[in-house]
């Protein structure tokens, strides 16, 4: 299907509106669930846009700006993974891998903007120096309206002005190499859930982990809203349990620092 030059035009505002959330990190809407869901809605399929949204948004669940590092752009791949399933009639999950360049190419758009933006910071300091708030806000506005005018415009570019040229791409590829992306697409959701369990799992919370798995992978639901209501379960329970633990902490070394113990009683 075609993206029409109204439907670009919004998927172009829509990226500028992200892209200042992507800067200040703010209202968190620049995270490919959401991007992925607006993109959905705009193009007309909101359930195609649903379900790229969760794979995306999986493989990108343990990539995280840390310092001066940049990992490849959310935005982008949210966007163009709608956009090429949309077009081209793929799957998500091989239009995951066929999205990925734009999101490389933004990744080194927005490299290269924290360098060029390093021309800012003396006149920054003068400015600071001179408690001169107005020319102070401006200077610091206006590499976010850069940014943010440059994500509308590559997403134009990319969904709308090069969209025949991409689907001719697309239909011209092997089936073996349409196959691969296929299946690079469907490891990546579990690469990106990898990342991030590396990082945030703790060995006592290793049985929830496996009890979550044989019950999204063994047992047949419609959707996966019991294994959420689970999950929610567990964590409710983990939490009451750690404050119940922390209260029992406070009491022992307030006892402590009282000069009392177990044989007094407490």
């Amino acid at each position: 299907m075609d993206i029409t030059l109204t439907q670009g035009i919004i998927l172009a505002l829509v990226a500028i509106i992200c892209g200042f959330d992507f800067w200040l990190e703010g209202l968190y809407i620049f995270r490919p669930m959401i991007v992925c869901t607006l993109t959905g809605i705009i193009l007309g399929d909101v359930k195609m846009g649903v379900m790229a949204g969760g794979l995306t948004e999986l493989a990108f669940a343990g990539l995280t700006p840390a310092g001066g590092t940049q990992p490849p752009n959310p935005i982008l791949a949210g966007v163009m993974t709608v956009v090429i399933a949309h077009t081209t009639g793929h799957n998500p999950a091989t239009s995951i891998g066929l999205a990925l360049p734009f999101s490389f190419l933004m990744q080194y758009i927005i490299l290269f903007f924290y360098s060029s933006f390093s021309v800012f910071m003396g006149k920054a300091d003068k400015y600071a120096a001179e408690a001169d708030t107005k020319a102070f806000g401006r200077i610091t506005i206006l590499p976010m309206i850069i940014v943010a005018l440059t994500y509308g415009i590559v997403v134009f570019l990319c969904g709308y002005i090069a969209q025949e040229p991409m689907k001719h791409l697309v239909a011209s590829m092997p089936g073996w190499l349409s196959h691969g992306f296929e299946i690079a697409g469907g490891i990546l959701p579990a690469v990106g859930f990898g990342l991030l369990l590396k990082v945030m799992l703790k060995g006592k919370f290793m049985p929830y982990l496996l009890i979550g798995f044989v019950v999204a992978s063994f047992i047949q639901f419609g959707n996966l809203l019991p294994v959420a209501v689970i999950g929610v379960a567990a964590a409710l329970y983990q939490f009451y349990n750690d404050k119940e633990k922390q209260k029992l902490e406070e009491k022992l070394a307030e006892s402590a620092a009282h000069g009392g113990g177990y044989e007094d009683g407490i």
